[in-house]
């Protein structure tokens, strides 16, 4: 049987503070607004002016030719490998890359592609790595087609590929022939924390995307951007998967009001991560990781406390958090408050306290 993740029980109290994930923030009321009076169109005709307005600016955002808009992130994915690759080649992506942990094998079910995992600490490898991770050229060897990257790294602690070890990886992937992928679900966090624009961070990448839904706040929606080549290549398999939608222009509205109103706003979740962090090392015996943006992942084993036990007893007092990759993880967005993050940390110094 395949169960729904981390589902709280029946009678478990309603969440007031959800630091579950970034996915869980709502629309706000303008956003809601945007949608309502968003102009539509037939998407699948290329008649929808939203969608098509929406397109258009993330392709300059991201210095691309084009982009599409996809349901989901993980669609932008799938897309993107199904295009870049034929089956029986091979990926190179970090061990803890989402292709790999959380996109449920769509990538040997679908594209037939094998993902070699390269180590490297906060979810990023080096050059070296990759370039020891080459294979031989040979009949008995999988074709090495695409590097992907991850930006920011989820399970590597939201943490922010600095941009010259970005080149660097690229510059290994160039000289072997080999077509770059970004996963950019939380890209604007990064762009955000760095200073760098998302053009310049993406410049050495083939394809690439950004998730309207995590800190971004939309409700649903992502966009797959690259050459005019590549988007109409993948606009096969984007109708191939019913990716394709018809009046998609309320949902690009939201993501629209997003670009406008909550990017910069980002940098106040990455205060509120840095506020609960610090928070976090004042409590004996946790082991806290310092946040780039806005996850925050820790460890209360030192103190005596078992993970699961804690965030048992916060969901108890309305207090969502997750486990992820043998951690707890906390993420903050644009629905978590600086009042919120004092309120969770009280309740963490209660029950540890109580043991």
């Amino acid at each position: 049987m395949v169960h729904a993740p981390d589902r709280p029980p029946a009678d478990a109290p309603l969440v007031r503070i959800n630091l579950y994930s970034d996915t869980q923030t709502r629309p706000t009321r303008a956003m809601r607004e945007a949608m309502l009076e968003a102009e539509v169109g037939d998407e699948q005709f290329g008649d929808d002016p939203t969608v098509n307005a929406l397109c258009d600016r993330m392709a300059a955002l991201m210095g691309k030719e084009a982009a599409v808009f996809l349901p989901s992130g993980t669609m932008c994915n799938v897309v993107a490998i199904l295009t870049h690759c034929r089956p029986g080649e091979e990926v190179l992506a970090h061990e803890t890359a989402h292709i790999l942990s959380s996109e449920g094998g769509v990538h040997a079910a679908l594209a037939g592609t094998q993902i070699n995992p390269l180590q490297g600490s906060r979810g990023m490898f080096s050059a070296d790595t990759l370039r020891a991770a080459i294979r031989p050229r040979s009949r008995y060897a999988p074709p090495q087609r695409l590097l992907e990257v991850e930006q920011t790294a989820n399970i590597g602690g939201g943490a922010v590929w600095p941009q010259a070890e970005l080149d660097a990886v690229v510059a290994v992937a160039r000289e072997q022939g080999w077509s770059t992928h970004m996963d950019g679900a939380r890209l604007m966090n990064a762009v955000v924390a760095s200073g760098i624009p998302a053009a310049e961070m993406t410049a050495g990448f083939d394809s690439v995307w950004l998730d309207f839904t995590k800190g971004l706040g939309a409700p649903l929606g992502a966009v797959l951007a690259g050459s005019s080549d590549f988007i109409g290549q993948a606009w096969r398999w984007k109708q191939r998967l019913g990716g394709s939608m018809r009046q998609a222009g309320i949902c690009a509205a939201g993501c629209l009001h997003a670009l406008d109103h909550h990017v910069d706003r980002l940098a106040e979740d990455h205060a509120n991560a840095k506020a609960l962090a610090r928070g976090l090392r004042q409590i004996p015996g946790m082991a806290v990781e310092e946040p780039d943006t806005n996850l925050v992942f820790f460890d209360p084993a030192e103190s005596g406390m078992d993970a699961a036990a804690l965030v048992g007893a916060l969901r108890l007092q309305g207090i969502q958090i997750s486990m992820l990759g043998g951690r707890i993880r906390a993420c903050t967005h644009l629905d978590v408050t600086a009042a919120m993050v004092e309120e969770t940390l009280a309740a963490i110094r209660t029950i540890v306290a109580k043991g």
